[in-house]
């Protein structure tokens, strides 16, 4: 089970900007798993055009480099598939924006190197990371003991789980506690589903109820209109994704965010990038360039202090 530090609740609310910008969603298709695509193939340098604030180069972060990173001076990075406000698809274009890919772009400044975005479904980027198709990912993903076994971690912000159930709460889903006999949408390779879901099925077989009826879902999307029409009773995702949904589907509300923890950016052990991104991560966390990339998509509140490595949840 996540065990936060603190618990911070984000604000209700997104700035237009972000609203905009993810109105076409409903007509952009996404990556298929495992075949990842760069999403600004031209190579331009990490933040051009892409709204991030600049960020002078720590060069005591460059310092530590693996020499193939110094060599190549790209860094590429792999972010799952439309879910906005921590990834999607600026409109008009191919090219993703959100926090996880302006955390990425400020982390490339950091370290002075070209940042590729790489495309690609949540479960498909440990195993990419493994056969070398990236470099590191900025993904919302949670340290566990079980990921940490090939990936090292830095922690670069904090996000919570969230209920989303149909307008008006029919269920009465009121926390996780609530879950037992339910049928509920979960992400493919998500911490809800790996860590959260197995421990609540405890929960209940322990008060002598039904378990959990679990469906999995390459994106929200698929797992809201699921919802929507009626499959299933509720949808266990991060809160942000899902507070974001609920302010564009009226049949939807979220009964719930809970369990606010920090997630961290992956790079594989053997790599020795972690030394690197950590120190270029303090600088960034130090900047106010860092304050602008979450407030420019309102998840202030998400913000950390202290980029930690290797910080199991």
């Amino acid at each position: 089970m996540r065990k936060p530090a603190s618990i911070q609740r984000i604000k209700p609310g997104l700035p237009a900007v972000v609203v905009t910008a993810a109105l076409m969603l409903t007509v952009t298709a996404c990556s298929p798993a495992g075949n990842a695509s760069p999403s600004d193939p031209s190579g331009s340098p990490a933040t051009a055009g892409t709204g991030v604030p600049a960020l002078e180069a720590n060069p005591a972060a460059v310092e530590l480099l693996p020499a193939s990173i110094k060599a190549s001076k790209v860094l590429r990075v792999a972010i799952p598939t439309n879910e906005p406000p921590t990834q999607f698809y600026r409109e008009g274009t191919q090219e993703m924006t959100g926090t996880n890919p302006d955390v990425a772009r400020l982390i490339g400044e950091a370290l002075g190197v070209k940042v590729e975005i790489q495309v690609a479904n949540f479960d498909s980027i440990i195993p990419g990371l493994a056969a070398n198709r990236y470099d590191m990912t900025v993904s919302s993903m949670t340290p566990t003991t079980k990921r940490m076994e090939v990936l090292d971690f830095v922690d670069y912000m904090q996000i919570g789980t969230g209920i989303a159930v149909p307008k008006g709460n029919p269920g009465g889903i009121k926390d996780q506690h609530a879950l037992c006999g339910k049928k509920v949408g979960l992400l493919t390779g998500s911490y809800q589903l790996t860590v959260d879901v197995p421990g609540y099925d405890k929960e209940c077989a322990a008060a002598g109820k039904e378990g959990i009826q679990r469906s999995e879902f390459q994106d929200t999307r698929q797992a809201i209109s699921a919802l929507t029409s009626g499959r299933l009773d509720t949808v266990l995702a991060d809160s942000p994704i899902l507070k974001y949904a609920a302010t564009q589907n009226p049949q939807i509300e979220v009964a719930a965010t809970y369990e606010f923890a920090p997630v961290g950016v992956g790079v594989p052990k053997e790599s020795g990038l972690v030394k690197s991104v950590s120190k270029a991560l303090d600088a960034v966390i130090r900047s106010g360039s860092y304050a602008k990339v979450l407030g420019k998509y309102g998840l202030e509140s998400s913000a950390i202090t202290d980029a930690r490595v290797n910080f199991a949840q």
